[in-house]
């Protein structure tokens, strides 16, 4: 079966965009999910609100069942090594990463680790609405780092009249053609947008969580998420390889997350494939079909404005027309290029 891999989320931002308020919010509001949190400055996280239970070295591990670690990007595989430590139990790291390098170059760094236990989880930009123009001017750098985001976080979005966020929204997106955009208030993104949130025992998914309630900000608004769109879909033919890599290739703007499991049928009869999308970032990881498990391609479509009749429509056209269909040997070349060799016990990661 799939050693399941912890997500790496990269969180970026300028100095007063609410990249910290976001990431606090992470913290309260993805209540059962253990989340790793790697930061320059104790200071920016609200340490004192989440109730310290325990100090060792820079390591800190907090009240929610998170750690949270000061590192520099000089330590940032010691700290890998030692978050993703099976005992640790983490469900998902979260990078903060103003003071660390550019977040390219931190990017380059996650996707060039050899850490077998982490996948890259994306890079999330958080930009001010209301301050997004000066923002530019005096961080001419800002354009740089839009251009390879994955996630783009219009934050702030209650403190600009309608038309002034929607011209800001239109000049991310042409900055940011490879991301998915969403707009956001007080930094308050539903935690599924980034990584699959663990549901406590007696709490239906979706819900306000406590946190949510206790420690909401003060403006009566501030408990609505940024929106974003989930589909899924499935299908019990099994699809052509090459089809559906031009179908991966191909996936339209705002379309930020793809997980789930392909059957590629005739091409590898063996093995189902698990798949794992983050922006431009793809992942295949084969496994056996297990016993007595209808074959059927089940994935979960995740972002922002995105269309599910158009996108059933394309994987429908994945899928193989009759028995003259079959696919050639060299179908798979697309697939396999995505997937990366693994030690018998774990797997590894690159960029793809």
């Amino acid at each position: 079966m799939t050693t399941q891999q912890i997500p790496v989320v990269v969180l970026a931002g300028f100095l007063g965009a609410g990249k910290t308020t976001l990431l606090n919010h992470l913290l309260r509001s993805a209540r059962g999910t253990r989340i790793g949190v790697m930061v320059n400055d104790f200071g920016d996280i609200g340490i004192d609100a989440m109730t310290v239970a325990g100090q060792v070295g820079s390591t800190v591990s907090l009240g929610n069942g998170c750690l949270c670690c000061a590192v520099d990007a000089s330590e940032l595989d010691t700290y890998l090594e030692v978050l993703t430590r099976p005992e640790v139990g983490l469900d998902v790291i979260v990078i903060e990463a103003s003071g660390l390098a550019e977040p390219q170059e931190l990017v380059r760094m996650l996707l060039a680790s050899e850490n077998a236990r982490i996948v890259y989880g994306g890079l999330v930009e958080v930009v001010d609405a209301a301050e997004f123009a000066a923002t530019r001017e005096r961080h001419p750098e800002t354009d740089r780092h839009l251009a390879v985001a994955d996630l783009v976080v219009v934050n702030k979005a209650d403190r600009v009249p309608a038309e002034r966020l929607a011209a800001v929204r239109q000049e991310v997106a042409a900055l940011a053609p490879r991301a998915a955009v969403v707009e956001a208030a007080h930094g308050r993104v539903d935690p599924e947008l980034l990584f699959d949130r663990v549901v406590p025992d007696g709490e239906i998914q979706g819900q306000m969580s406590i946190e949510d309630i206790l420690y909401g900000d003060d403006d009566p608004h501030a408990h609505s998420h940024a929106a974003y769109d989930t589909i899924s879909l499935g299908t019990a033919v099994p699809l052509h390889p090459r089809r559906l890599m031009a179908f991966l290739d191909g996936r339209p703007e705002g379309l930020y997350r793809i997980k789930g499991f392909v059957d590629l049928g005739p091409a590898d009869p063996a093995n189902r494939y698990a798949v794992h999308a983050v922006g431009r970032f793809l992942r295949f990881y084969p496994e056996p079909w297990p016993a007595g498990e209808e074959r059927l391609t089940q994935l979960v479509l995740i972002g922002s404005g995105i269309d599910a009749p158009a996108l059933r429509k394309e994987l429908a056209g994945c899928e193989l027309d009759g028995p003259d269909d079959v696919p050639d040997e060299h179908a798979m070349w697309g697939v396999l290029r995505y997937v990366r060799d693994e030690p018998s016990d774990d797997r590894s990661d690159a960029e793809a």
